[in-house]
């Protein structure tokens, strides 16, 4: 179904005042978005559709697609030797971080990955010449 003109415009001013202090859709600011275009009569596809436009136009991180990005580049990591190691760890963290423009703290940032590959069921390689568990040390997210 086409979206009116009116409607568009009027989810793409609300998203705009969603992101107007931090330039991130979070989760939750993503479901208030698609909730406003249903009562602006905009499918949930065609919600989802405008907010990645709007994101990509004006320089906006959307949690999910990087969360997804992310998810993939441990996927590769995890599918190289069968585990993910601290260096992959590491440059997977950087890019997350890199792909949220700093508006996510590190340490919230080491929790998540860690929680997708816990849900993945990855595997992960600790120990080594010095017995670090440098997985093991990071919080779970509740």
């Amino acid at each position: 179904m086409a979206v009116s003109e009116q409607a568009k415009k009027q989810l793409i001013d609300y998203i705009m005042l969603q992101v107007f202090d931090d330039q991130y859709i979070d989760r939750q600011e993503e479901k208030k978005i698609l909730a406003e275009g249903i009562k602006l009569s905009i499918s949930v596809d065609d919600g989802l559709a405008i907010m990645r436009q709007v994101a990509a136009e004006k320089g906006l991180v959307v949690e999910r697609d990087v969360e997804n990005h992310i998810t993939e580049i441990l996927q590769q990591f995890e599918s190289n030797d069968g585990v993910i190691d601290k260096k992959e760890f590491e440059d997977a963290l950087a890019l997350f971080k890199s792909s949220c423009k700093g508006k996510v703290p590190e340490p919230e940032l080491k929790k998540r990955l860690k929680k997708i590959i816990l849900a993945k069921g990855w595997q992960v390689k600790e120990g080594g010449l010095f017995g670090s568990k440098w997985f093991s040390a990071i919080p779970q997210l509740k």
